[in-house]
């Protein structure tokens, strides 16, 4: 899709520069600012890894899969290449934006039928059961026949150097690995690879990971088939069968990911893109079409009145997010509907001002006319990659194949056992998908972005948005802002960082809002990355939140 009228959206040059002395302001630190390239990433080492392949000329697509493989190493309870991928990439010469699914499918002979017959009354969250189709390989391979200027085994050469060197662990990578040590107590194979010496390693230890090292090696040679058609393939299905599994050669060899067109709204004057069903950017859409109908600039950030308004308008979306979320190649999901600026309207009628909705149900749209990883890239040209990849929970399945040094995805947790629902389980069909992309833009302004944390992350998009837009802070600002998130789709629970105003949270908790309370910059809100091109000058800029331990990373001079 082409994004038209590239004019300039503010006078005085510099989106959003703000105003007052920079010793006053709230934000922690500074945006990254180049007429190069900026890589953000949760982890520095992935964020110099694809630094360093802008400096030698590289695409954005190039550095966002160099910057993707080191995060598969470096923080391997979130992401890697035994989870799946979606990208969004935004074209600077064509102006073409375009997405990318590469989530995997479930099993041809795993079905609810097979399930429930072994006793199971809900997916299992962990074991062979919960595995699908791994997407992540597929999808670098099909960015880069696309728009990449560089050999995979260029890409990937920093992570192998690493795996087999070794790399000392960082402080929030350590707090999830521990957070998965029973997981990976589990299984031997699992506990052989993450629990070196028996242990969680300890921040600053250094951990090293040959089998990866191995893993990567034969796809930096090989490509695609070496992980879905070679040695990688048949130890995966080695140990499916041990496991008492279906995955085939033929579930994993006749797997393609899928381009795909983004879908948006407006929001005050912006477009906001996500990627359509399987994922749950549709929600973040709707919420911001709920929002829209509602003064947030004038309620004041952080305010009662919005925060009451976002956390109502996150439950309307998330209802619908629930009921009608699948596979659109399976079920159909009502895209347009949902939508649409009259259902929005009609929707936001049903938020009370004065009191916390504990019990929604999904609307009727009228009919058409939590362990990820998320980078971000732009290069010297403009071009831009959104890109998020993950294992689901933490260490996902809890299995490792043999000598393959990555954890299977859990993916298929997500989907149901009710055969009447949209997203029940069913052979080479999707799961409904938690990890999404976005990308927003206005006049020569384009933003790559996005925030991970399973259900959190609709939710935590429509807060960066309204960030930008309602309260005209540049993109650090936003990604640092105090966050809400609810993770439950009944209640009146919802979570809220300390920073948020203690009178602010003590007039929510009259309307009916139970606050649990978290410090001051929690993991169960996500963390995030972001890149802004402005186009009218060529000059680049890139945030990293801080509740990850990552960095934006500008483009290296070459020596």
């Amino acid at each position: 899709m082409t994004i038209p009228g590239l004019t300039a959206i503010l006078e005085g040059g510099v989106p959003f520069s703000g105003k007052g002395p920079a010793r006053d302001r709230s934000q922690g630190r500074s945006m990254v600012i180049s007429t190069d390239g900026i890589v953000a990433t949760e982890h520095p080492l992935a964020a110099q890894a694809g630094a360093a392949v802008l400096a030698r000329g590289g695409h954005a697509v190039d550095a966002a899969i160099a910057a993707n493989a080191m995060m598969g190493l470096v923080a391997p309870m979130a992401n890697g290449i035994g989870g799946d991928l979606f990208a969004m990439v935004y074209e600077a010469e064509s102006g073409g934006l375009y997405g990318l699914n590469a989530s995997g499918w479930a099993p041809a002979q795993l079905s609810v039928e097979s399930l429930t017959q072994k006793g199971f009354r809900s997916m299992p969250r962990h074991g062979i059961h919960s595995v699908t189709v791994p997407g992540a390989v597929e999808g670098w391979e099909k960015l880069l026949d696309r728009f990449g200027r560089m050999k995979l085994a260029d890409l990937l050469a920093p992570a192998i150097r690493y795996a087999e060197e070794g790399f000392p662990v960082t402080e929030w990578v350590r707090e999830s690995w521990a957070d998965g040590e029973e997981l990976l107590r589990g299984d031997p194979q699992v506990a052989r690879t993450y629990l070196p010496n028996g242990q969680v390693p300890c921040v600053g230890e250094i951990f090293r990971n040959p089998d990866l090292a191995r893993s990567y090696r034969q796809i930096a040679g090989q490509g695609r088939s070496a992980f879905y058609e070679g040695e990688i393939a048949r130890r995966v299905v080695e140990l499916s069968e041990r496991q008492g599994g279906t995955m085939t050669a033929q579930d994993l060899a006749e797997f393609s990911g899928e381009w795909v067109e983004p879908i948006s709204t407006t929001y005050r004057g912006w477009t906001v893109y996500e990627l359509p069903p399987n994922g749950q950017g549709l929600a973040a859409l709707e919420m911001l079409n709920l929002l829209e109908n509602f003064p947030l600039a004038e309620f004041g950030h952080h305010s009662t009145q919005a925060l009451h308004v976002m956390i109502e308008a996150k439950k309307l979306a998330y209802a619908d997010l629930l009921r009608y979320l699948a596979d659109p190649k399976f079920s159909r999901v009502p895209v347009a509907g949902l939508l649409s600026k009259d259902y929005a309207r009609q929707r936001a009628q049903v938020i009370d001002m004065g009191r916390a909705n504990c019990s929604v149900e999904a609307g009727q749209p009228p009919e058409p006319g939590d362990d990820t990883i998320y980078l971000s890239v732009v290069d010297r040209d403009g071009n831009m990659v959104s890109l998020i990849q993950s294992n689901y929970m933490s260490f996902g399945s809890g299995l490792v194949a043999e000598g393959t040094g990555f954890a299977l995805q859990n993916r298929g947790a997500l989907f149901s056992l009710d055969p009447t629902h949209p997203n029940a389980l069913m052979g080479r069909k999707r799961p409904l998908h938690t990890i999404i992309p976005a990308f927003m833009c206005k006049g020569d302004v384009r933003i790559a972005f996005g925030i991970m944390g399973g259900w959190n992350q609709s939710q935590a998009h429509a807060q960066f948005v309204s960030n930008i837009v309602d309260h005209r802070m540049n993109i650090q600002a936003a990604l640092e802002a105090a966050r809400f998130t609810k993770l439950t789709f009944d209640g009146c629970d919802v979570q809220m960082e300390a920073r948020i105003p203690a009178a602010v949270r003590v007039e929510l908790a009259a309307k009916g809002h139970q606050i649990q309370l978290r410090g001051d910059y929690a993991s169960s809100m996500g963390g995030g990355q972001a890149v802004l091109r402005d186009f009218s000058t060529g000059v680049n800029y890139g945030a990293s939140d801080p509740r990850k331990d990552g960095a934006a990373i500008p483009e290296p001079p070459l020596k």
